[in-house]
């Protein structure tokens, strides 16, 4: 968090939220509020959203960086109910939250979006799976549609399109990689960095798409 901004975070678990925090160091740390709610659920979602409102007024960026993956995720294999779980995850989940804070940023004026996709938005492949895959193209699509429609009202989204992050996702691979090859990839600070990028250019440069991928 920056020096006086006011950052709330949201997941699915408060214990899991309350270990975030902790990692952060002081003054960032006094900055960080967490609210908990299943992003999945549409009526959480909301429900945090308007706390969330509540309690700031208003929101300048909405980054929307949750993700998940299973390790059997081929066509052969991906079980129906794994396909709708990422599916409501990695692109609804998104959807909710955008339509949480997309009103107050219209009635405002000014809003930046930014979504974590991925990649594996721009060609499938088996290391991602059909599910990830789809849900990835889905999330940049809505990416394009947001700003189609709302830039004429000051909002703003980016697509983020990185590559190989080190990230506790990668132990939903078939074949995790190794610590070495851990190395090798993007760190979430990394992915974080283009966020704020995105949000310190000034309201008349729309950043559509950023691809960033390791070295």
């Amino acid at each position: 968090a920056r020096q006086g901004w006011k950052v709330a975070i949201l997941g699915r678990r408060l214990d899991s939220l309350q270990q975030t925090l902790a990692a952060a160091t002081p003054p960032a740390r006094d900055n960080l509020h967490p609210f908990a709610a299943d992003i999945a659920d549409r009526a959480a979602v909301a429900q945090a959203g308007q706390e969330i409102l509540a309690r700031f007024q208003h929101v300048d960026l909405l980054v929307n960086a949750a993700g998940t993956n299973t390790p059997r995720r081929s066509l052969e294999v991906l079980d129906p109910e794994e396909y709708l779980r990422l599916i409501n995850t990695n692109l609804n989940g998104a959807y909710w939250c955008v339509q949480a804070f997309l009103p107050a940023m219209r009635a405002r004026g000014s809003g930046t979006i930014v979504n974590v996709v991925s990649d594996a938005a721009r060609q499938a492949s088996p290391k991602a799976g059909p599910a990830y895959s789809a849900s990835k193209f889905g999330l940049l699509g809505l990416t394009q549609a947001i700003n189609a429609e709302e830039r004429a009202h000051g909002i703003r989204a980016c697509a983020l399109l990185p590559g190989d992050i080190d990230t506790p996702l990668l132990n939903q691979r078939p074949q995790p990689p190794s610590a070495e090859a851990r190395t090798r990839m993007l760190q979430p600070e990394d992915v974080a960095a283009c966020a704020l990028f995105v949000l310190n250019l000034p309201p008349r440069a729309v950043v559509e798409e950023l691809l960033i991928r390791p070295a």
